[in-house]
């Protein structure tokens, strides 16, 4: 790894170790609950064929949103305070089993993001995890009893191969998400 420095609007210089070729430095994991945010929604979307990094998301198609709502199996999923409590203490646990390491983590009503270093493992099979045991441990709790997954199929993994772009997506985790959630239920 090498040390690069750069400047911002500023004048402070930023210095932060380049990316390691092989391994990331961590990757920002979304998930989102089922039936959330659909094709055709306003704030855009990606599907299989629009799915390039950077590529730009498939615009607003009310008809085709339309389309989506009423093709869904269910309704759409939104997670509550204990849900919530559930879906994060099963990310931590999961975590601490496979020795991966937490940066940041935010469950959210409808999605969940995590800023995770595994060591080289592929980030789908981190989703993928991450997924399954949530699911499993709010069945355990009861506070899933559909035969369904919670969840939308797929997520996003962004790969964080510098020490800038972990600490950009552990703020946009930890701050970027609005306000704190009520503690409703």
């Amino acid at each position: 790894m090498r040390t690069i420095g750069t400047t911002c609007g500023s004048g402070w210089v930023y210095y932060y170790r380049m990316w390691n070729d092989s391994i990331p430095l961590g990757f920002l994991i979304t998930f989102r609950c089922y039936g959330t945010w659909l094709h055709g929604d306003e704030r855009g979307s990606t599907d299989r064929h629009n799915n390039a990094y950077k590529s730009p998301h498939i615009p607003r198609n009310e008809t085709w949103r339309k389309h989506n709502a009423d093709t869904l199996r269910g309704n759409p999923v939104k997670l509550g305070l204990k849900q919530r409590e559930v879906v994060e203490s099963s990310i931590l646990e999961t975590c601490k089993f496979r020795n991966w390491e937490v940066f940041a983590l935010n469950v959210r009503t409808n999605h969940v993001h995590v800023v995770v270093y595994s060591g080289g493992k592929e980030p789908g099979r981190l989703l993928n995890g991450f997924k399954a045991n949530a699911t499993r441990m709010l069945r355990e709790a009861g506070l899933w009893n559909n035969e369904r997954s919670p969840w939308a199929d797929k997520g996003s993994n962004i790969y964080l191969w510098n020490e800038l772009n972990l600490s950009i997506a552990i703020k946009y985790v930890v701050e970027g998400q609005g306000g704190p959630l009520p503690e409703l239920e």
